[in-house]
């Protein structure tokens, strides 16, 4: 397989075409050299699913992608969970920033 580059777009175009998704966020958090993201993803496909199965739909759908990256980590919501995060937190919804500081993995030179 030829090695191909990763980056927030193709991975949002990945996710939108493959999952069907509505809406797609995704950061790479290694200060561009993409070797880590984190996502937010809404699709009508995660309706009815749990958890781990979400996730494995996610991982399933970037399977070659994931498999060139360090780290990867994915908020999956259906349209309807993510309309109701918005209204409960303002907007401010996004990908899973934890382990960071300000949006960057620590100790990663930009």
């Amino acid at each position: 397989m030829a090695e191909t580059s990763i980056s927030e777009s193709s991975i949002k175009e990945a996710l939108t075409l493959r999952l069907k998704a509505t809406h797609v966020e995704v950061q790479d958090m290694s200060g561009g050299c993409g070797q880590s993201f984190t996502s937010l993803i809404v699709s009508p496909e995660f309706a009815g699913k749990n958890s781990l199965k979400r996730h494995r739909l996610v991982n399933a759908a970037l399977k070659d992608e994931i498999a060139q990256i360090h780290a990867w980590s994915a908020k999956c919501q259906t349209p309807e969970e993510w309309e109701k995060e918005k209204a409960a937190t303002g907007g401010n919804d996004g990908p899973p920033l934890d382990g960071t500081s300000e949006g960057k993995v620590v100790g990663v030179d930009q």
